[in-house]
């Protein structure tokens, strides 16, 4: 009787005994805490290494902003999917007193044939009406695009040339910067112009300018980049 009441007492101590030693086991079993950085996390520009099986011309080729320009190809569609924006492209070149020439309606968007095509090193100018005869034009609503939107310009050669919004500005007409617009550039750039600011019944004409800056971030194909280089500047 004495024996198994020994037991009895014997047997929460042996219980806590084996919670502890099942406990030891199970640390030193576990996966050790992290003493040392990960690896470094990509960019948060929305750029992405080439994946290295990507080795079909149907891949997109990414790579950071100012770092790659394509051969030279007309554009033919224009599409900015944040704000709606999907607009075959028509030529425009410059007026006798050496401005801008602008689209003759309200769409479709206009391509700048004095400037670099879409790709190229240097800024490519694409110009639309905000609004036409009472009606939204192709770039009503190019004045709430935001940074790091996407604009995706389909090439003549079936290539595509996307591009990463950087900035977007609204200069007053009798100051617009020339030089920031139209000024050469290192790399392969994108400038969408419109109007803004306020509407002069008198002057049927706007008293600002709506200017978008983007880069180039992607083509498609691969077979499209003439360089993955930096490009000097002359």
């Amino acid at each position: 009787m004495r024996e198994q009441r020994r037991v009895q007492m014997l047997q929460p101590k042996l219980q806590h005994l084996l919670l502890l030693l099942v406990a030891v086991v199970v640390i030193s079993n576990a996966v050790p805490l992290v003493t040392t950085p990960p690896e470094p996390v990509a960019p948060m520009d929305g750029t992405q290494p080439q994946p290295s099986h990507a080795t079909t011309s149907d891949a997109e080729l990414t790579h950071p902003a100012g770092t790659a320009t394509m051969l030279p190809a007309a554009p033919v569609r224009l599409q900015i999917p944040s704000i709606g924006v999907d607009s075959e492209l028509m030529d425009l070149g410059l007026q006798a007193d050496g401005t801008l020439e602008v689209p003759s309606r309200g769409f479709p968007a206009g391509w700048y044939t004095g400037s670099p095509t879409p790709g190229e090193r240097g800024p490519a100018i694409i110009a639309g009406h905000v609004d036409w005869a009472g009606q939204p034009g192709v770039f009503f609503d190019l004045r709430g695009l935001s940074p790091g939107a996407e604009i995706s310009i389909t090439r003549q050669d079936a290539s595509t040339a996307r591009f990463r919004v950087t900035r977007v500005e609204r200069f007053a007409k009798d100051k617009f910067p020339t030089q920031a617009v139209y000024g050469d550039l290192d790399h392969a750039g994108l400038r969408l112009i419109t109007c803004g600011g306020q509407f002069d019944r008198q002057l049927r004409s706007y008293s600002d300018n709506i200017v978008v800056f983007a880069e180039l971030v992607a083509s498609h194909p691969p077979a499209a980049v003439l360089s993955t280089g930096p490009v000097s500047s002359p």
